[in-house]
C-alpha cells in the first residue's frame, strides 16, 4: 500500500474514532443530567381530562409532550454530521489543491511553456501526489532537452546543407557559363554530392537508432575481432601520418547485440582518435573484461577537449574546439552513443592527464 493510501485510512478512521467518541461523551453526559435532574411537571398545567363517556371506560390520558427529551435523540447525529462535514472539508482540501496544481502544469505544457515546474509548489508532500510532482519536473525537462536539441538539430542540418548547396548552385552557373570548364567543375559536383550523401546518410542512421527503428539482431559479438578488422582498415591512414595503433586485449570480449552497429560505433571512436592525433603520436586501444560488464578505451595524444565540452562532444554537430579541421560533420560521436545507449551500454569521455582525449565504452557481458 502507498502513502496516499494510508493518508486516506488514517484521516477516515480517525473520523470515525472521533465522531464515535463525541458522540458516545454526548450521551453520557445526557443521561448524567437526566439522572441528576429529572424533570417535572406541573400537574395543573395539564388540561383537564375530558369527561367520560356514559356507559364506556377509558384510560387515562397520556402524560404531556417533554420537548426537551425528545431532541436528546437527535443530539449525537447532529455532532457525527458535523463532525464528518468538518473531516470531508478538510480532506477534500487536502487533496484538491496538488490536483490543480497538476492540472495547471500540464495544461501549461499543453501550451508550450516547457519551462513549468510544478515540484516547489509540492515540495511539502510526501506522499505519491508529491512524487507526480517531481515526475512531471522530469518529464518536463526532458521534454524541453529533447525539443531544444531537435531544434538545435534542425538548425545544424540546414547549416551543413546550405554550404554545399551554394557550390553546387554555383558549379552549375559557371558550368553553363563556362562549358570549357566542364571536367573540373563536374568534380567539384561529384565532390559535394558524395559529402552531402555521407551527410544525409550519417543523419538517417542517428535519427533511427534515436527511434528504435534500427533492426534489433540479437548475435554474439567479439569486440576483441571488431577492433581488430577496425585497426587493420586504419592501418593505411595512420601509416600516412606515422601515428602507431598500439591494441591491448588479451581475451575475447563478448557481447550480445548487432555486429554492424557495434562495429560502426567502435570505428567512429577510432576515426576520431586518428582525426585529431598529431602526427608519430601513439593511439592506445585496451579492452578487459570484469563483474559482468565489457570496457574498451581508445586514447589519443591530441590536444583533448575542455572539460565544459566533455558531455558534449556527443551531441549531434557538436565540435569542440580546437580541432585538426577534420572533414566529419560532428555525428559520428553521437551515432556511438545511440548505438551503445541501445545496447545497455555507456560512453563517457575524459582528458588524459599527460595530454589527449580517453574515451571508454562499457557494455554488458553476453551470458
Amino acid at each position: 500500500m502507498g502513502r496516499l493510501f494510508w493518508k486516506f485510512f488514517i484521516s477516515f478512521w480517525l473520523a470515525q474514532v472521533v465522531t464515535v467518541g463525541l458522540v458516545s461523551v454526548t450521551q453520557w453526559a445526557t443521561k448524567s443530567a437526566e439522572a441528576d435532574h429529572p424533570l417535572q411537571f406541573d400537574p395543573a398545567s395539564r388540561p383537564p381530562p375530558p369527561p367520560p363517556e356514559a356507559g364506556r371506560d377509558h384510560p387515562p390520558p397520556p402524560p404531556g409532550p417533554r420537548p426537551a427529551r425528545a431532541l436528546l435523540p437527535l443530539l449525537p447525529i447532529m455532532v457525527g454530521a458535523l463532525i464528518s462535514l468538518l473531516f470531508a472539508a478538510l480532506l477534500a482540501a487536502y487533496f484538491a489543491r496538488p490536483i490543480r496544481v497538476l492540472r495547471s502544469g500540464f495544461a501549461a505544457v499543453a501550451q508550450g511553456q516547457l519551462e513549468r515546474r510544478i515540484g516547489p509548489a509540492l515540495g511539502g508532500r510526501h506522499d505519491e501526489l508529491g512524487d507526480l510532482g517531481q515526475h512531471f519536473d522530469h518529464m518536463a525537462n526532458r521534454l524541453q532537452l529533447l525539443i531544444g536539441a531537435q531544434q538545435r538539430l534542425m538548425h545544424d542540418v540546414s547549416h551543413e546543407m546550405r554550404s554545399p548547396l551554394a557550390r553546387l548552385q554555383a558549379a552549375i552557373e559557371l558550368l553553363q557559363q563556362q562549358p570549357a570548364r566542364g571536367p573540373e567543375l563536374v568534380e567539384r559536383l561529384q565532390r559535394d554530392i558524395g559529402r552531402m550523401d555521407a551527410l544525409v546518410g550519417e543523419l538517417l542512421t542517428l535519427a533511427r537508432l534515436d527511434s528504435g527503428m534500427t533492426e534489433q539482431r540479437q548475435e554474439l559479438v567479439d569486440l576483441a575481432e571488431v577492433v581488430a578488422d577496425i585497426v587493420e582498415d586504419a592501418q593505411l591512414e595512420a601509416s600516412a601520418r606515422n601515428c602507431r595503433l598500439r591494441v591491448s586485449i588479451s581475451q575475447p570480449l563478448i557481447v550480445r547485440g548487432n555486429h554492424e552497429l557495434l562495429h560502426r560505433a567502435v570505428e567512429n571512436v577510432l576515426r576520431n582518435a586518428l582525426r585529431h592525433s598529431p602526427a608519430a603520436a601513439p593511439i592506445d586501444i585496451q579492452g578487459s573484461c570484469s563483474a559482468g560488464r565489457l570496457q574498451l578505451s581508445v586514447a589519443d595524444s591530441g590536444p583533448g577537449v575542455a572539460e565544459a565540452d566533455l558531455a558534449r562532444i556527443f551531441e549531434p554537430f557538436f565540435r569542440s574546439a580546437p580541432t585538426n579541421g577534420g572533414s566529419g560533420y560532428g555525428l559520428g560521436l553521437a551515432i556511438t552513443r545511440s548505438v551503445i545507449s541501445s545496447h545497455g551500454g555507456s560512453v563517457v569521455a575524459q582528458n588524459r592527464p599527460a595530454g589527449g582525449l580517453l574515451i571508454r565504452i562499457d557494455l554488458p557481458q553476453a551470458d
